[in-house]
């Protein structure tokens, strides 16, 4: 019963971008993703292949492997595909504090609507995510075809298409931009350094393996004159592995010290004054933001930051809880 109900979804998701479409050009923001993936072939049922372009945000921040994974999607799709860039509006947002969410609504979607000059841009958000959750569809150009489904709607929807996600291998439900694990802020290429090469290096590792991660991330913590890295891969490979693994990520030269998160553990993170006076923001960051990477359970403990500079938060320090 659930196919025939997702099967009408498609058909109602078909109508509805033919009629806000209408005769302009649609351009996906696409990702790679699950959702980007599923509205990128959605559009070209509804629009033809001539009507869609797929634009992806690229950032010197972006996985090898996503810039892979978006060309072959594109081409086995035969939609037309472009990589616009702006890796120095996303440096400047991370100047002041981790804002996936700036980052976004900023780099991510404005680049692609620039791009698109007077077409409309299509967006991959769902229900679970905030956009879908405010029930917008259409928003100053920026349409999101899919924003009444939930995620397990959208794979099943892909699956009804016979779509396969290529999977970075850093995370087995959602994946993104190397910066994400960067919880500090990057004033200087130092810490830009240490994320890109720490995250890289794992996941060539993993891509070599037989191991299969639900988890597989480093985390670049510490004061702004020290980069810690704790990496996270779950479930534990052999201890042989692990041993190889802090053995890379130990060499990288921006990088002090690497622990392996094998057990819980407390984070010690000062947050601006905005969030940490906001017990909703500082459960967001903590349950939403933070614990889906680590491989461990987290515990926090928040300080309120003295940095003008600061608009979000920094993980400054950390310790294991045996």
């Amino acid at each position: 019963m659930k196919n025939i109900s997702l099967s009408g979804d498609i058909d109602f998701i078909i109508d509805d971008i033919k009629n806000t479409v209408g005769d302009k050009k649609l351009y996906v923001a696409f990702s790679g993703g699950l959702d980007s993936s599923v509205v990128a072939i959605l559009s070209k049922m509804a629009l033809g292949s001539e009507k869609v372009e797929l634009v992806t945000t690229k950032f010197d921040f972006t996985y090898p492997q996503t810039i892979e994974i978006v060309k072959k999607f594109s081409s086995d799709a035969g939609l037309q595909h472009v990589f616009v860039d702006a890796s120095e509006w996303q440096k400047k947002i991370w100047k002041s504090g981790p804002a996936c969410n700036a980052c976004t609504r900023g780099p991510k979607l404005q680049s692609v609507k620039h791009y698109a000059k007077d077409g409309i841009v299509a967006t991959g958000s769902e229900f679970e995510d905030t956009w879908g959750q405010q029930g917008i569809k259409v928003n100053d150009g920026i349409y999101s075809p899919i924003s009444h489904l939930s995620r397990s709607e959208v794979q099943e929807i892909a699956n009804l298409l016979g779509l396969k996600i290529e999977k970075i291998g850093e995370n087995s439900r959602r994946e993104g931009c190397i910066l994400k694990h960067l919880l500090k802020m990057m004033t200087s290429e130092f810490h830009g350094k240490a994320v890109y090469e720490s995250n890289v290096q794992l996941m060539n590792i993993v891509k070599s393996s037989s191991a299969n991660f639900s988890v597989a991330n480093v985390k670049i913590i510490g004061p702004l004159s020290k980069n810690f890295a704790l990496v996270n891969l779950q479930p534990l490979p052999s201890s042989e592995l692990l041993a190889e693994i802090k053995n890379i990520i130990d060499a990288i030269p921006q990088i002090e010290k690497t622990e392996i998160v094998n057990k819980p553990i407390k984070l010690k993170i000062i947050a601006n004054p905005g969030i940490y006076n906001d017990e909703k923001a500082r459960y967001w960051i903590e349950n939403g933001r933070l614990k889906p990477d680590f491989a461990f359970p987290i515990f926090v403990d928040w300080k309120i930051s003295k940095n003008n500079r600061l608009n979000t938060f920094e993980v400054v320090d950390y310790e294991f809880i045996s």
